[in-house]
């Protein structure tokens, strides 16, 4: 299909945003930006956090899990056992994490750190989130500009740098006035294209493969496909590490993360933002389930039509393993490559657009929202704007924008980082980077929430903070080593947590009485 048509799509929807964004953004200031003036709809804040939350990464990378391939951790419908952990960790977000943020009235979540432990607390948090969400964002945009380039741009003549330049400059145009008044619109919308598209392609290959659903399901379970749960105890893939890893991956990823509660403290109540928790946690688990179906359906249709598997050795962590090529027609096929390829090769060029757009639609989420969060963070956190003596609300404003304008730099070097790693599964990369640099985050708020014991405002607590990861690399490396073959995988951010609370433990001293 004609790489000018396909962008000139996208060049289409972000007219669309521009227009959304206009109309969203106009008599909006600081206020706006950071919390959409406390006056967000909660069904559009539950609806647009499908998107966010989902992204690209499940756009792209769940389907090619179903597939087996060397660094793949799920294999099947493995992945599922992670978003029953997410379910679980959405009701501890909606009954214990949100009352606190609503009782405490918070702008900042980290803010809770400073009432409960200092400045020292609370500045190491919020350089943590940061840290968390320009890796994580960053590992997700890579992934949806990568497709991008390689489909679109890249026949056009355009080097992967300046296509990732165009998107980040394009996000900046339509997030820089209105922050997160704009984007619970503009999410919401990305959100209904992302869904059209999913639907159209299961719709489109049940159909052409001549199958009925219940033909596609037998077909799934007699290729293993349908697969939950692993019982391989020493596995990275262990069903048990894979739900508990999961609820605290969400407890972490989405309660203790800026982006995604400031669009839920934006909600007028507590009792309209659980409504939109909730919410969200039943359309998590529906649609992560139609992607894995999606997945399935893939290499159904590609094996129906003449794929093959060919062995090889592949480099993962440094160990050489035996892994898989799926090749078609001289494609590779196996992981992140599947979707995209099938599409934009094999499939009418009208779901070749609706793909496209349901793409971006996946990309734009992940990006805007964290150049929010990440802006609002930096300013409100490490900059303490909002009390600056002195600044007027344009001073305020214009120091804003340059730090927008300075994550979007950052983000530009990291997604040329991930273009250099070149990882065929990104989704198992975010999630044990997650597993790094949420850990002190979740053992910070653990320790404020479950004990009384008081910590000392100094740099002990960054200290034990920034301890706690290193040793967790240093056990994972060593893990299968040590224990017999058994392999930490996502319940790496639990152990992270573990070791981050028992040292803020041994520094901490019991409270004060009051009289």
């Amino acid at each position: 299909m004609s790489p000018v048509l396909l962008f000139s799509f996208v060049i289409g929807y972000f007219l669309v945003l521009l227009w959304v964004a206009w109309r969203t953004s106009r008599n909006s200031n600081n206020e706006s930006f950071f919390i959409g003036n406390r006056n967000s709809n909660w069904m559009l804040v539950a609806f647009g956090m499908v998107g966010t939350s989902l992204s690209g990464v499940t756009f792209v990378s769940v389907p090619g899990t179903v597939g087996d391939f060397a660094g793949n951790s799920f294999k099947a419908f493995g992945y599922f056992q992670v978003v029953i952990g997410n379910w679980i960790g959405l009701m501890v977000i909606a009954f214990v994490l949100l009352p606190l943020y609503y009782r405490l009235n918070l702008v900042s979540i980290y803010n809770y750190l400073h009432s409960r432990f200092g400045n020292t607390a609370y500045k190491t948090g919020s350089l943590f989130f940061i840290i968390s969400r320009t890796v994580g964002a960053t590992a997700r945009l890579y992934l949806v500009i990568n497709v991008l380039h390689i489909f679109i741009l890249k026949e056009l003549g355009v080097p992967f740098a300046l296509t990732t330049f165009i998107i980040l400059v394009m996000i900046l145009l339509y997030t820089f006035e209105g922050g997160v008044k704009t984007i619970v619109y503009t999410d919401t919308l990305q959100t209904s294209f992302m869904l059209l598209g999913l639907v159209v392609c299961i719709v489109y290959i049940i159909q052409h493969m001549g199958m009925s659903f219940g033909g596609v399901l037998q077909a799934l379970d007699e290729k293993g496909y349908t697969r939950i749960f692993n019982t391989d105890f020493q596995s990275k893939g262990f069903f048990v590490k894979q739900i508990i890893g999961g609820m605290f991956i969400m407890i972490a990823m989405t309660g203790l993360d800026q982006e995604m509660m400031q669009k839920n403290i934006s909600v007028k109540n507590l009792k309209d933002s659980q409504k939109n928790v909730l919410s969200f946690s039943v359309v998590m688990v529906v649609v992560n389930l139609l992607f894995l179906l999606l997945g399935g359906l893939l290499y159904l249709f590609i094996l129906h039509n003449g794929a093959a598997y060919h062995d090889q050795q592949v480099m993962h962590n440094g160990v050489a393993s035996a892994g898989h090529q799926l090749l078609l027609n001289g494609h590779n096929v196996i992981g992140d490559d599947l979707f995209p390829t099938l599409v934009l090769h094999y499939l009418p060029k009208a779901v070749s657009i609706i793909f496209i757009i349901a793409l971006i639609s996946a990309l734009f989420p992940s990006a805007d929202g964290a150049l929010t969060a990440l802006t609002s963070s930096f300013c409100i956190d490490l900059l303490d704007l909002k009390n600056k003596p002195g600044l007027g609300e344009q001073q305020k404003k214009r120091t804003r924008m340059m730090v927008h304008i300075s994550f979007a730099i950052l983000f530009l070097c990291c997604i040329l980082f991930f273009k250099w790693i070149d990882n065929k599964s990104i989704i198992n990369v975010i999630l044990d980077l997650a597993g790094y640099t949420y850990g002190p985050l979740l053992g910070l708020f653990a320790f404020g929430i479950f004990t009384k014991r008081q910590l000392p405002d100094s740099w002990k607590i960054t200290a034990i903070c920034l301890l706690a990861p290193t040793s967790c690399y240093f056990i994972s490396q060593h893990a299968a080593h040590w224990f017999g073959g058994f392999q930490i995988g996502i319940e790496l951010l639990l152990i992270n947590g573990i070791l981050t609370f028992l040292g803020l433990l041994i520094i901490s001293k019991k409270p004060v009485p009051t009289n």
